[in-house]
């Protein structure tokens, strides 16, 4: 008897689509479409520079310092037995025109009783009152957003998180108190700004 033939079964035969073929084009139109999409996604909006800022020196700051108030600082303000405005005109050598925005207001009227002698205190006719546009009461969103728009602003307040963020626009100098009274941190040769050590002299 002779072999019999074996077949080649129609599974085992490997098909290959011709390169011209139609559904690749498409399927690597989409691919690219994809990739352009993440590169889209990569690029984010870079701010320009204010024109206010000269190197690291911020031109637009000059007495009358106008000074944004945060709630924690008008606490602490309390706390420490501290005027704001005088103290404010102590640290400055300048006269200081204290700055409250609607948030900061909206805050402190949340916090109840217990900060009802901080509201009087953010309702004295020398404070300058900020309108705000936005939804929401969360000040330090409001606070940065406004300091990165207009950088004629010192921000006064002892909120590590927002003087973290503070530091991260140039040219915004931050009010805090030390030993009892107010600092400045990071305007030139300001009294109370941390000197700056030179190393390798």
């Amino acid at each position: 008897m002779g072999k019999a033939k074996k077949t080649r079964k129609f599974a085992e035969v490997k098909r290959m689509i011709n390169p011209k073929d139609m559904r690749l084009k498409q399927n690597q139109k989409k691919a690219q479409d994809k990739e352009e999409e993440k590169t889209k996604q990569l690029v984010k909006h870079v701010e320009r520079e204010s024109s206010a800022m000269f190197f690291k020196y911020n031109t637009a700051l000059g007495p009358p310092y106008h000074v944004i108030v945060d709630t924690n600082f008008i606490n602490f303000s309390l706390q420490n037995k501290l005027e704001l405005v005088q103290a404010m005109m102590d640290c400055l050598y300048a006269k200081c025109t204290p700055c409250i925005t609607d948030c900061v207001m909206a805050e402190l009227e949340k916090l109840g009783p217990k900060y009802r002698i901080a509201l009087r205190v953010a309702r004295d006719p020398r404070f300058e009152r900020l309108p705000c546009s936005h939804k929401g009461t969360y000040a330090d969103d409001c606070i940065v957003q406004r300091i990165m728009q207009h950088k004629c602003y010192i921000v006064a307040t002892c909120d590590r998180d927002l003087k973290r963020r503070i530091r991260k626009v140039p040219g915004v100098p931050i009010m805090f108190i030390v030993n009892h009274k107010y600092a400045i941190e990071r305007l030139p040769d300001a009294y109370g700004a941390p000197k700056q050590v030179m190393h390798g002299k």
